[in-house]
């Protein structure tokens, strides 16, 4: 707007368009090139499947900040409420289905039914331009029906350990799908194992721990939470294999190995060029102050029909008899 500081834009926010990433992804697979526009959120995306291939679902354990949010919020309903609740048997397998089912709509879409010359076109779009821009007013000027939306999964989050992530993120899906790949896993020794039920207890995904030998699950994301609660020691291994060969990691290890496959990926794609949006900066001065007006307009057109159905509701009040 004019008058305001020029603010130079992140290019980190592009972590917050996961369907952006996902387009770039298959673009790039088709083409060799890397979208200019929101070249970061492609570099992420492939960081985070690099992960989930080398690390388990390592991102969403300990990078992902909506994941760090959820478990923020079921601590407070823990300490609230004293406890957890756990949806169980087949209404919970029958949640955790609908990740998978929105991923598959995401996969059919993007990546079976969408050609590489439409997403071209799409990506020079001016709604794709600033569709990060959208994506902050989607939140900042959200309407009635994503605030009780918000406030649900809030709730909801406060009760269940990791609702979202557990029944709702396709972004977790599919790096749950990648993790089952993953060459390091959790292995329990059944020897030296106590049976003290620790690991399965406080497991934040309810995995029963101590009913497997290896944890493939792809609910895991490498928290390593039951082996920090395991009292036998050796009982539970954070083990990386290559054929019949397995070495142990230290449980430090795990999360440091994990930051510096993410933050190798982005060095490489800021090293080549590929971090940074090409939109220039007068375009953003262009298409932000549509957007405003965009936004404003949805509210002077809300307005006059909230007051309409109120005004409605009044005059029936005053013809209902007594």
């Amino acid at each position: 707007m004019p008058g305001s500081p020029f603010v130079e834009r992140p290019s980190s926010v592009d972590a917050f368009l996961p369907i952006g990433g996902l387009m770039a992804f298959k673009y790039f697979a088709l083409t060799g090139i890397v979208d200019p526009v929101h070249p970061a959120g492609f570099i992420m995306f492939v960081a985070i499947l690099g992960v989930s291939l080398v690390l388990k679902k390592g991102f969403c354990g300990w990078l992902c900040p909506i994941g760090t949010l959820s478990q923020y919020v079921w601590m407070t309903g823990e300490k609230l409420f004293g406890r957890n609740f756990r949806i169980k048997g087949y209404t919970d397998i029958s949640l955790r289905s609908l990740k998978y089912l929105l991923l598959g709509m995401f996969v059919f879409l993007i990546v079976i039914a969408m050609p590489a010359n439409m997403m071209a076109l799409f990506f020079i779009a001016d709604y794709y331009k600033a569709v990060d821009v959208r994506m902050m007013k989607f939140f900042t000027e959200m309407t009635t029906l994503t605030m009780w939306v918000l406030i649900g999964l809030g709730v909801l989050s406060l009760l269940y350990k990791n609702f979202w992530c557990r029944y709702l993120c396709p972004y977790g899906a599919l790096a749950g799908l990648l993790s089952r790949l993953s060459p390091v896993k959790i292995r329990r020794n059944e020897e030296k194992c106590v049976h003290c039920h620790a690991c399965t207890t406080h497991c934040p995904t309810q995995i029963d721990v101590e009913a497997k030998t290896v944890v493939k699950s792809e609910e895991c994301f490498g928290c390593l939470t039951c082996v920090s609660r395991c009292p036998a020691k050796g009982a539970l291994e954070v083990r990386a294999s290559a054929g019949k060969r397995t070495a142990v990691l230290k449980p430090w290890l795990f999360p440091v190995l994990l930051v510096v496959l993410f933050y190798v990926v982005i060095g490489i794609g800021i090293a080549t060029g590929n971090w940074h949006s090409k939109v220039p900066y007068q375009d953003y001065q262009s298409l932000i102050p549509e957007i405003q007006k965009e936004y404003a307009n949805r509210k002077v057109v809300l307005k006059p029909e909230r007051a309409q159905r109120n005004t409605q509701g009044r005059k029936e009040t005053l013809r209902t008899p007594n």
